[in-house]
């Protein structure tokens, strides 16, 4: 029985091994000659250019990296030809005469695993070398894309257009938004590991980047909730879209092929959706995507202040052991020779005679009568005696002008009013958001930005304690001051929250905040109790 060979892929190289050479040329030698020359075919192509003949590529080879003979290039060439990269066809332009038939003359262009292995490259460089960010632009954009899909769900005969548009438009949104959050995460890790940064340059970014992440957070926080409540509501509706987006997509499928196009482009967008509910909506215990990245972004702050820290104190000149004893280590394998490591050795660690020591008179005398020979061990031989006020300055006298003696009365003072003010400001904004009992969001009135601050923080915590099927939930904050009980209310109004920045706006709730700093018997008598919902309200993202 005759083997039939594979069939060809749609670029004309059969499977196997070889199937990839078109990347060979990134680990054979002068691979940076290589990526240049397919960078001046990739320019080639751009304008429209098919061929280049060998003198055209060395003259769009960057003068850096062209070689100093033509012949190099050539060379080149024929290895991307053998890789695939590249085809060969021959030169017959410039044939004059009979004798040009005999000589190799060609022409070159990319062949189709050539361009792919470049594009497969360009997109790798993009990916690698993106910074990321915390989008919250992006969070904003998916309300909008999300409430224009409840207005088409609530259609009996929803435009398919319309509903492509918005579904791609959302989920090419959302994965913009959790790529950048990948990797932006990964960079501030890279930066909170820095150790040879300049101290300066880090300080000033620091600052930045501490207010950055605690913009994000606090956005995260008011419109992730608001995203997990719009994504329930379509949860239940959101099935006829996608089907919509997939028929649209399979329209222009081969015939014949309608219908698996379509059941595909179905299963994708399923997918999609999947992996946007489960990005903003915790469930079956587990933590959903924006509560984890809320937790990394909380946890990088307190790293980045510990970074500053161990910065502060290295510019202060304090003693670090473990980097000692690498600089040490450094030192003793740069040593040239045995006798150096040995000197380096007895330097860092004092083991060697006590010679600088100075003895007095008496010492000398009771040397001389009674002398101990050189090779008597240090543990047998006869103590030295020395005084205790050379053991411990070096000398028996102190010379010289007394230091003098800083007054810090002063600066004191300056701290203990500066606590002494925090601690006033918050104790009064613990005093004016503390409900005495439960109560209606909306009902919170005017809040100065301090208040404000501390609202949102208790806010956030129990709303991060929210799980599905609860109607309410009652966590500490950090320092145990406070305590916030918040509580689901179905009648479908709307809590708005003056301050001097803006008006804070959301589904209303029931909630009691308590001072626990504040005695008992001084706490404000508890008003009627507020009914909660049959159902949860919102789930916290």
């Amino acid at each position: 029985m005759t083997a039939i060979p594979p069939a060809p892929d749609q670029s004309g190289t059969p499977p196997g091994p070889s199937r990839y050479s078109a990347f060979a040329h990134l680990t054979a030698p002068n691979s940076a000659l290589y990526r240049q020359v397919m960078a001046a075919f990739l320019a080639a192509k751009e304008r429209f250019a098919v061929h280049l003949r060998p003198e055209d590529v060395y003259a769009a080879l960057p003068s850096e990296h062209r070689p100093p003979e033509a012949e190099t290039v050539v060379k080149a060439l024929d290895k991307l030809v053998e890789w695939g990269n590249l085809r060969a066809d021959p030169d017959t332009a410039r044939v004059t005469a009979v004798e040009d038939f005999y000589r190799k003359r060609f022409i070159y262009q990319l062949t189709a695993s050539g361009e792919a292995a470049e594009t497969a490259l360009a997109a790798y460089d993009e990916s690698l070398g993106r910074p990321g960010a915390l989008q919250a632009v992006a969070l904003r954009d998916i309300i909008t894309q999300l409430r224009a899909l409840l207005v088409l769900a609530a259609d009996d005969a929803p435009d398919p257009a319309k509903t492509h548009l918005a579904l791609f438009t959302l989920t090419s949104r959302f994965a913009a938004l959790a790529d950048n959050a990948r990797a932006f995460m990964g960079s501030l890790q890279r930066t909170i590991d820095l150790h040879d940064v300049e101290v300066e340059t880090f300080l000033a970014y620091k600052d930045q980047l501490i207010q950055y992440l605690e913009r994000f957070i606090q956005d995260l926080i008011t419109l992730g909730a608001r995203i997990a409540r719009l994504v329930l509501e379509l949860e239940h509706r959101v099935e006829p879209l996608l089907r919509l987006a997939a028929a649209r997509e399979a329209a222009d499928a081969s015939p014949g092929e309608t219908e698996q196009a379509e059941a595909r482009a179905f299963g994708q967008w399923q997918g999609r959706w999947s992996g946007l509910a489960s990005w903003f909506l915790s469930r079956d215990g587990r933590e959903s995507q924006a509560r984890l990245l809320r937790g990394r972004a909380l946890g990088a702050i307190p790293q980045l202040l510990a970074v500053v820290r161990s910065l502060t104190e290295r510019r202060a000149g304090r003693s670090d052991r473990s980097a000692d004893f690498r600089t040490l280590a450094r030192w003793f394998a740069e040593a040239p020779d045995d006798e150096t490591r040995h000197r380096l050795w007895r330097v860092a660690f004092g083991l060697y005679p006590a010679r600088h020591l100075s003895i007095d008179a008496d010492s000398l005398a009771a040397r001389q009568a009674s002398p101990t020979p050189a090779s008597t061990p240090w543990a047998e031989a006869e103590p030295l005696r020395i005084s205790p006020q050379l053991r411990r300055s070096g000398s028996y006298e102190r010379r010289g002008k007394a230091r003098k003696v800083e007054d810090r009365t002063e600066a004191r003072e300056l701290l203990a009013a500066l606590a002494r003010k925090q601690t006033q400001e918050t104790e009064t904004a613990r005093a004016l958001i503390a409900t005495g009992g439960e109560t209606r969001l909306s009902r919170l009135g005017t809040l100065d930005p301090l208040s404000f601050q501390l609202f949102l923080q208790l806010l956030g915590d129990a709303l991060a304690s929210w799980r599905p099927g609860m109607t309410t939930t009652a966590v500490t904050s950090n320092d145990g001051s406070m305590e916030i009980r918040l509580t689901a209310l179905g009648d479908g109004r709307t809590a708005r929250i003056e301050t001097p920045d803006g008006v804070f706006t959301g589904p209303d709730h029931g909630v009691e905040i308590t001072d626990l700093t504040m005695p008992v018997s001084r706490r404000p008598a508890a008003g009627p109790p507020v009914a909660a919902a049959a159902a949860t309200p919102l789930e916290a993202g």
